[in-house]
């Protein structure tokens, strides 16, 4: 499916598809806004961030030619609409993390994160150096986007539950927040999986709407309230080693900027990656004591919950195989992971197990 060409010639594409008809390289002329839309709910902790910084270093590199008009979810469209407000020609960009997307193609869900994907060093290191930005283009060319990671929340945490996980069968019938191929995983592990927007899910928890949820991490799950609700928190889990957040353009809006403005799009994207994971790390460790403080309860899987991830995971990626452009995403993927880790083992993985022995 060519959804862009579609774009280009019904009534949804609107100004975009005029703007088909100017003859290359003529660009808009002037000053310009460009309206951004959220999956997040406004001042939510770490994700809105990592939209605003990069709403405001468009703005900002652009010396004002480019002025992002920055909608948090259910401002102009829902949390899980974005995509195809932009696609359309609704909004300009959206900031959102691409796997609430998978239903559009599930290769979407590599660009935030898979069940044993990549860390957050690995991603980069695919993205940047071993092709994944091309194939987050090449996916982006069906629905008419021009698509950038920008944002990291590095490790989730396994999340917060309403009783303790003992085995694979205290899933059974457990409601449970957990958007992309993760959640798909767990509901083969009989969870009744909601995906619920992220300013949403206090309400839901609290209310007894679900009996769980996952979120993102030590500081910004405090920042939500979870440890208002519930004590028990797991702090590992299997679902997204590493989350990718995306800064993504309508195709031909981004086409009809210079290419001095396309490059400040693609570098705010960039910064903004590394700033927002930096800033997720750096705040998850106090947060994490102070939760402790708190009485929050810290906990592991056991190996055999473990285990019936990792087979239920690998269920949910066979059952997407079928899908060329999947396919190619994921092998390419795994190629780089596996090229990525035999080196990161030997070098800072062995380092850090003697720096921690050493220190004590």
């Amino acid at each position: 499916m060519d959804r862009r060409s579609f774009l280009k010639t019904s009534a949804l594409g609107g100004s975009a598809a005029a703007a088909t008809t100017l003859a290359a390289p003529a660009y808009a002329q002037g000053k310009r806004t460009l309206t951004m839309v959220t999956s997040w709910g406004r001042g939510l902790a770490g994700v809105f961030d990592s939209a605003q910084r990069c709403a405001d270093s468009i703005t900002a590199m652009s010396d004002g030619n480019l002025t992002v008009d920055i909608k948090a979810a259910g401002e102009l469209v829902g949390a899980f609409e974005v995509f195809d407000a932009v696609s359309s020609g609704q909004a300009d960009m959206y900031h959102a993390a691409d796997y609430y997307f998978v239903g559009q193609h599930p290769g979407y869900a590599f660009f935030t994160a898979v069940p044993f994907g990549m860390t957050a060093q690995e991603m980069v290191n695919w993205y940047y150096q071993d092709g994944g930005m091309e194939l987050h283009d090449e996916l982006g060319q069906i629905f008419g986007l021009k698509s950038f990671l920008a944002g990291n929340t590095g490790a989730q945490a396994g999340g917060w539950y309403s009783k303790e996980i003992n085995g694979p069968e205290d899933f059974q019938g457990l409601k449970f927040r957990m958007p992309g191929l993760g959640g798909q995983a767990l509901g083969k592990l009989g969870a009744s999986v909601q995906n619920i927007p992220g300013s949403e899910v206090y309400q839901a928890l609290s209310s007894g709407a679900i009996d769980g949820t996952e979120w993102i991490g030590p500081w910004a799950d405090e920042k939500a309230g979870f440890q208002e609700i519930t004590k028990v928190y797991y702090t590992a889990g299997f679902h997204e080693p590493n989350a990718g957040l995306s800064l993504a353009t309508n195709r031909d809006v981004f086409e009809s900027l210079t290419p001095a403005q396309q490059k400040i799009i693609e570098i705010a994207a960039a910064e903004c990656h590394q700033w927002n994971l930096a800033q997720f790390l750096a705040n998850n460790g106090a947060a994490l004591q102070r939760l402790q403080s708190g009485g929050v309860k810290v906990m592991e899987f056991p190996d055999s919950v473990w285990d019936a991830f990792g087979q239920a995971s690998q269920e949910v990626l066979d059952e997407n195989m079928g899908d060329e452009l999947f396919k190619k995403i994921h092998d390419s993927h795994m190629a780089s992971s596996a090229s990525s880790a035999g080196w990161q083992d030997l070098s800072s993985g062995v380092y850090t197990t003697q720096r921690n022995r050493v220190r004590g």
